[in-house]
């Protein structure tokens, strides 16, 4: 631990934020923006943690792990049985409005960056897909907003992360295949293997794990630490499992949260506050390494082409696929474009292209960091600014 500065550098810089937590919460200051602005602030001094940039060996370490708890908490508190049966604002966000951002994306990439290659801007439209409500928390808080709108846009923040990993884990395998690996029974088996076992392996993780301490919870035997410390052993669990057969253990962590065997209620949320409350400490770190890390890495590469789709990304990629997929919801155009604009783009998308980075190097895919970096980057702020002045002033 003496190694890395950086742990008690972001120990402190929590400690003291949360000495003014609920202060902050009041106004228009966000925990990300602090923390990517300390970052910013941290990269233009030379310390010997910032060296070895996304090589450092604990870049890694921390953001699957950051991953794999996130993908399991956001999963676990989604009730997928109401979601299916409903059919109401979420199911729309994620099974319409998602692939055509998606495809809205990729296809507005293409013309903009003809030097890049098709597999690398798909990768890049689709790592910024998922949304992030934590960005404009005050949104899915507020009383001043319908329930049913902060049930869309915090739901869909919890499950879009997921959905997406599938695409992203097809053109990583695109642009990491070697030769003798193109022939069909290749992808065939790929495919297989990424969207069985690791489904398979968490699902079971996930319903085994939860029914156990449902039953050791009702008997007495477990007490509420262990209960809350079970949300990150079966999240890792599920991950090792996976990986160990050679699944995928991101979407196995995603199923064990989704699959979740846990019913009761005051065991359910003790597994979850404990995976929330650990998980948002390590989002902070995230933030913190965007600032001090992935902005330095990205400015010399942020050309007038990068900002215009930062900023379609942010508009009309985002907007115009929600409002098609809304079409017949009798929502007003102002809860429309509400809905549309608290779109951002911000954990997921650092967790996705550090993992990107770190197994494909910067090298040849300065371009994609670098609209990934700007876009996040501008979210933190534009919608963290926004978002408690718009909800004071939302109309139905």
């Amino acid at each position: 631990m003496h190694d890395y500065p950086i742990f008690l550098f972001t120990a402190l810089l929590i400690f003291g934020y949360g000495l003014v937590s609920r202060k902050s919460g009041e106004s228009v200051v966000t925990a990300p923006m602090v923390f990517v602005a300390v970052g910013l602030a941290a990269s233009f001094f030379p310390v010997d943690f910032l060296q070895g940039g996304i090589r450092a060996p604990f870049v890694k370490v921390i953001a699957e792990l950051t991953l794999v708890l996130i993908l399991f908490v956001d999963a676990s508190t989604i009730n997928l049985k109401r979601l299916i049966r409903e059919k109401g604002i979420p199911f729309r966000l994620l099974c319409i409005g998602l692939p055509l951002t998606m495809l809205a994306g990729a296809l507005l990439a293409f013309p903009l960056f003809p030097a890049v290659g098709i597999w690398s801007l798909c990768l890049m439209a689709f790592i910024l897909s998922p949304t992030d409500a934590a960005l404009g928390k005050t949104v899915v808080t507020s009383s001043r907003i319908p329930e049913k709108i902060r049930q869309g846009i915090n739901v869909e923040s919890g499950l879009n992360d997921g959905i997406v990993l599938a695409p992203i884990l097809v053109c990583l395998a695109a642009l990491t295949e070697t030769p003798g690996e193109t022939e069909i029974r290749y992808w065939i088996f790929f495919i297989l293997k990424q969207l069985i076992l690791g489904p398979v392996i968490g699902g079971a993780v996930g319903w085994l794990g939860g029914r156990l301490v449902e039953r050791a919870s009702k008997t007495g035997w477990m007490n509420e630490t262990f209960q809350r410390l079970s949300s990150l052993a079966l999240a890792i669990m599920a991950f090792t499992l996976a990986e160990m057969v050679h699944g995928n253990g991101f979407i196995a962590a995603f199923f064990a949260g989704l699959l979740l065997g846990t019913r009761t209620p005051e065991v359910r949320a003790r597994v979850q506050d404990f995976g929330e409350a650990e998980g948002e400490a390590l989002e902070l770190f995230i933030f913190l390494l965007l600032g001090m890390i992935l902005v330095p890495l990205s400015t010399s590469f942020w050309n007038l082409q990068t900002w215009i789709y930062t900023i379609l990304s942010l508009t009309i990629i985002r907007m115009i696929p929600v409002a098609l997929c809304l079409l017949g919801t009798k929502l007003s155009w102002q809860s429309v474009g509400f809905i549309g604009w608290f779109g951002p783009r911000g954990i997921a998308s650092i967790l996705y292209l550090l993992l990107v980075l770190v197994q494909l190097g910067p090298k040849g895919y300065e371009q994609i960091m670098a609209v990934i970096v700007l876009t996040v980057l501008l979210s933190v702020f534009l919608h963290g600014l926004s978002a408690v002045p718009l909800s004071k002033i939302y109309k139905q």
